[in-house]
């Protein structure tokens, strides 16, 4: 079966992906609203985990499980001051990363035809 978001079609199921894939995993980390609204806070600066739960509107046991998401696929990186966990971006290659992850989704809803 051809998906038109995808000219290249699988065609082992043995050569797909597998959950535990870092691609894969990272990918997923970026699929969750939650954790894209946090990166994108982090991009304009080093935020705490508190200014992180008051900006997302989560549970701070929530807001740990999502930045731990973020920091295992490098995204985000921790730095621990005194009790208080500062996060910034691990790599400056998010920004281009969400950039075009957004452009992407753009024309996927406003086609420009090549």
């Amino acid at each position: 079966m051809n998906d038109p978001c995808c000219p290249v079609a699988v065609q082992d199921v043995s050569d797909a992906p597998s959950p535990t894939d870092p691609t894969v995993r990272c990918f997923r980390a970026l699929s969750d609203p939650t954790r894209l609204r946090l990166l994108e806070f982090i991009l304009a600066g080093e935020r705490t985990a508190a200014e992180c739960k008051d900006h997302v509107g989560i549970s701070q046991p929530r807001i740990s499980v999502h930045l731990s998401v973020l920091v295992e696929c490098g995204y985000v990186f921790a730095r621990r001051e005194g009790r208080t966990l500062h996060y910034r971006i691990g790599d400056p290659r998010v920004r281009e990363l969400i950039g075009l992850a957004r452009l992407l989704a753009h024309d996927k809803v406003y086609p420009t035809g090549f």
